[in-house]
């Protein structure tokens, strides 16, 4: 067991502005208006299993379609990247299915792909391609933690923080998440060449 503080705390700031949960609060009120009841603890512990099952997985997966680490998290640079332009920008690359509420919302969208989606999934392999595993759990139980907790929370939250508040919050962490981006990319490319 390596636990490291540092790549605990760096895995945990990726995964939480990837996840945006500050960010998506104003999804999140919205579902509760439309569908009424979301259960917190579903949402995130499903969220939670699919993350942790991928980060263990989802690595064979990709051998067994022939695509290495390095490659994903290529491609998840990329994602992160456009990610952060959305959050930075204020623009919506990736739209949303509009019939996702006649399906329970606690599963779909919530659990995935809003918390635990394509985003999330590629920064995890990203993350495993530079940080022990051990390190990446933690710092996926800590992110389940405060999803939790936002989610049980969130009418207290929009309140508390205000609309420009939840706006400067998600500016912050898509400029983070720009710079994260770049350096894993930096980092996975010269492994392909």
């Amino acid at each position: 067991m390596k636990f490291n503080f540092k790549e605990i705390l760096t895995a945990f700031m990726v995964l939480f502005a990837v996840i945006d949960i500050i960010g998506n609060i104003p999804i999140i009120i919205d579902l509760r208006k439309k569908v009424g009841h979301i259960q917190s603890e579903k949402a995130s512990l499903i969220a939670g299993v699919i993350m942790i099952v991928f980060l263990f997985l989802g690595q064979s997966l990709l051998s067994l379609i022939g695509i290495d680490v390095n490659s994903f998290a290529v491609a998840g640079a990329f994602i992160l990247f456009f990610i952060a332009l959305e959050m930075i920008l204020g623009i919506t690359l990736y739209k949303d299915d509009e019939n996702a509420a006649t399906i329970t919302a606690t599963v779909f969208p919530l659990a995935f792909p809003l918390i635990a989606g394509p985003g999330s999934l590629t920064t995890l392999l990203s993350l495993r391609s530079e940080f022990h595993l051990e390190n990446i759990i933690v710092a996926v139980l800590l992110n389940v933690a405060l999803i939790y907790v936002v989610l049980k929370t969130s009418s207290k939250i929009e309140k508390i923080i205000g609309p420009n508040g939840i706006l400067i919050i998600r500016k912050i962490f898509g400029v983070i998440l720009l710079a994260i981006s770049v350096k894993l990319f930096a980092t996975n490319i010269k492994e392909l060449f």
